[in-house]
């Protein structure tokens, strides 16, 4: 029995998240690598914080290095292109357009009222004229935003705060009605989708079972070697449903079940047929991580649950959603991953105006030692992030250890 050693599993894994190349390897980005990129991952997931770029654009930077976002933007939103667009996957994200079918099946259940969050509310005779007036006005008018809509009760909900109209619109979008056509300045513009979606794409709709399979096996290839929940957590899909769907897939020998060396010890992982030759070239020396790279807190990296502990020894916590007095590394915490190791995270902050970023806290995981190899490629990957964001000066407020900060100073 073949039992795949743990440097493996992390070089295929890395490899099939397109984490392993090296840094300045690549050409400049171009809209072609953009979409690749998105379409091999099958996902990016879109985030609102504003303490470096907005996650989307950086889960591009840390596979692709300095890059124009506006290539992101033409790939959603310019009408000659279109080859992504705004939908539900692991969260809100962007998606090949080429997938859009497999959102069907949560619009039916949204228009037959099995949406918790919209069943209750579209019962009020009110709402549904609302939502009706809504419709009608993007039909006549175009796209619109939010802000187009005026707010006749000043008194909100508990729906975020939001107004009437914006929840019929987030309804509207939910059903399948709308689609997301722009996003200046990151407000949604709500058009028909009719207008939006492109002529050339499958609107066959599958039953949910055939998208849940459809989304398993996806997030396999994506994840490439993982833990058996893991292509369903891809897809935020919960246990109870991901389980049979796997043993299933196992059963029919499309998912194949190996061995490998963990933190845990040996475990049983799977591995989707068409990559096994993969991982048979991670085990042989062929694919060798060499990347060093910064991880955004909503990276595809995380959206394995556990597999980061198993693989990597490293656990992910989000600690914006952690009150303050209870953080470790810091509210935006970015890990920092050099060739197939995690080695430390750091806490920045932009100062758009200033130009500069800002590292609040900087840390090494214990047992790494700031050696000149890896306070090198740190430096190099630092100095393509600064890049990105246009930053030209750089602070490190705090290093653990100290000796890592001020040699990563110098270097820069």
């Amino acid at each position: 029995m073949t039992i795949y050693p743990l440097a493996a599993l992390r070089a295929f894994a890395l490899h099939t998240l397109k984490l392993d190349t090296p840094n300045g390897s690549e050409p400049s980005p171009s809209l072609d690598s953009v979409y690749e990129t998105v379409d091999q991952l099958g996902a990016v997931q879109i985030d609102t914080l504003q303490m470096v770029a907005r996650a989307h654009s950086l889960a591009i930077w840390s596979r692709l290095g300095n890059y124009d976002p506006a290539l992101l933007d033409r790939l959603a939103f310019d009408p000659a292109e279109r080859r992504t667009f705004e939908g539900w996957y692991h969260a809100a994200c962007y998606i090949p357009t080429h997938e859009y079918r497999y959102q069907m099946p949560r619009q039916r259940k949204t228009r037959e009222g099995g949406h918790h969050w919209y069943a209750k509310w579209i019962e009020n005779p009110e709402h549904q004229a609302l939502i009706e007036a809504v419709r009608g006005r993007i039909q006549a008018e175009g796209g619109l935003r939010t802000s187009a809509f005026d707010n006749p009760d000043a008194r909100r909900g508990s729906w975020w705060d939001w107004k009437p109209a914006k929840i019929a619109l987030e309804y509207l979008y939910a059903y399948g009605d709308l689609m997301i056509a722009d996003r200046p300045k990151f407000q949604r513009v709500y058009d028909l989708t009719e207008r939006v979606l492109p002529k050339w794409v499958d609107q066959t709709e599958p039953t949910a079972e055939e998208r849940d399979r459809f989304w398993v096996e996806r997030g396999a290839k994506a994840l490439g070697v993982s833990l058996p929940r893991n292509p369903g957590d891809y897809t935020w899909m919960n246990i109870t449903r991901s389980r049979p769907i796997v043993a299933d897939l196992v059963r029919q020998g499309i998912l194949v079940e190996v061995q490998g060396e963990t933190h845990s010890g040996v475990q049983t992982l799977i591995v989707h047929r068409d990559q096994l030759e993969g991982l048979q070239r991670a085990a042989s020396g062929e694919i060798r991580p060499q990347r060093t790279t910064f991880l955004n807190p909503w990276d595809n990296f995380w959206w394995a649950q556990d597999r980061d502990e198993v693989l990597w020894g490293f656990r992910h916590t989000i600690e914006a959603y952690v009150p303050a007095p209870k953080r470790i590394y810091g509210y935006y915490s970015m890990p920092i991953l050099h060739r197939e190791r995690l080695v430390g995270r750091f806490d920045p902050k932009l100062e758009r105006t200033a130009k500069r970023l800002r590292i609040r806290a900087l840390h090494l995981e214990p047992g790494i030692a700031p050696d000149d190899e890896l306070v090198a490629d740190v430096a190099i990957a630092m100095r393509d992030f600064m890049a990105f964001h246009k930053a030209d000066d750089l602070v490190i407020e705090a290093g653990s250890p100290p000796e890592f900060a001020k040699k990563l100073m110098r270097a820069l």
